[in-house]
C-alpha cells in the first residue's frame, strides 16, 4: 500500500488503529479499510501474508510524516488521526480541564526533556530520566501512558539505536505547534468531523470519555483550595 492511499484512508476515517482487534470491524483500522475481505493473522514466518509486515513498516513512515498524527492513544495501541480530528481531540481534552494536572512526576520529567529537544527515542528518554532497566519498567510505562492518553506526546517514527529500533516521540506542542496553540479554538468543521467519528465508533467515544474524566478528576498537589 502506498503512503498516499494510507493517508487518504486515515483522513476518511478520522481515527483508526493500525490493525483490527481480533479481526472485529470496530474500532476501525487501517488494515480493515485497506483489505476489507482479508483477515489479519499476526504471523511473521515464511507463510505469513506479506501485507502484515508491509502495513507495520508503513506505520513507521506515516508516523514520520506530518500528514497525520500518531499516538498510542486507544488502549495503548498504535492509533492514527487525521489532522482536523486530532486538533478537535486536543480541544475536547483541553475543555475537560488542565492537561498537565495530576501527571506522574516521571511524565513531567519526560515532557520537559521533549520540550528541550523533540523528537527523541524512548531509549534516550529512559536514560535521561533515570528509568532504565527492568526495575523501572512499570514507572516508565505508566508515565508514557499518561502522556499518550492526553495526547501530550506523539510518535514520529523510529530510531535505530540498538538491536531493535526505538520509537521516536515528540512533544505535541513542538510537533504540531499550530494545532496545540489553537486547541481552544477548534474550527466547527473539525469538531463536527470528530462527532461523526465518535458516533460511528462507540469504543473510541468511550476512550475519549475516559481521558476526559481523568483530566477532570485530576488535581495538582498544591491547589489554592488546599491553602
Amino acid at each position: 500500500m502506498k503512503i498516499d492511499r494510507a493517508v487518504s484512508i486515515i483522513d476518511r476515517l478520522g481515527i483508526c488503529l493500525v490493525y483490527p482487534i481480533d479481526n472485529k470491524p470496530e474500532p476501525a483500522s487501517l488494515w480493515s479499510a485497506a483489505y476489507p475481505k482479508r483477515k489479519m493473522n499476526w504471523s511473521w514466518d515464511a507463510d505469513a501474508d506479506p501485507r502484515v509486515a508491509e502495513v507495520w513498516h508503513l506505520r513507521e513512515r506515516l508516523a514520520r510524516s506530518s500528514d497525520v498524527a500518531y499516538a498510542k492513544w486507544f488502549r495503548g495501541r498504535a492509533t492514527f488521526f487525521s489532522l482536523p480530528v486530532f486538533h478537535a481531540l486536543l480541544g475536547r481534552l483541553t475543555r475537560a480541564g488542565d492537561l498537565f494536572a495530576g501527571l506522574p512526576h516521571e511524565a513531567n520529567e519526560i515532557l520537559e526533556r521533549l520540550r528541550e529537544v523533540s523528537p527523541r527515542s524512548t531509549k534516550e528518554l529512559r536514560a535521561e530520566v533515570g528509568l532504565q532497566g527492568k526495575p523501572f519498567e512499570s514507572l516508565f510505562t505508566h508515565a508514557m501512558k499518561a502522556l499518550w492518553t492526553r495526547l501530550l506526546i506523539v510518535g514520529t517514527g523510529e530510531v535505530p539505536d540498538g538491536a531493535f529500533p526505538s520509537l521516536a516521540v515528540a512533544a505535541t506542542e513542538m510537533m504540531f505547534e499550530d494545532s496545540w496553540n489553537a486547541r481552544a479554538h477548534v474550527p466547527p468543521e473539525a469538531d463536527a468531523k470528530l462527532d461523526e467519528v465518535l458516533a460511528r465508533s462507540p469504543l473510541f467515544a468511550k476512550e475519549l470519555k475516559k481521558s476526559e474524566k481523568a483530566i477532570r478528576d485530576a488535581r495538582r498537589p498544591f491547589d489554592d483550595d488546599d491553602l
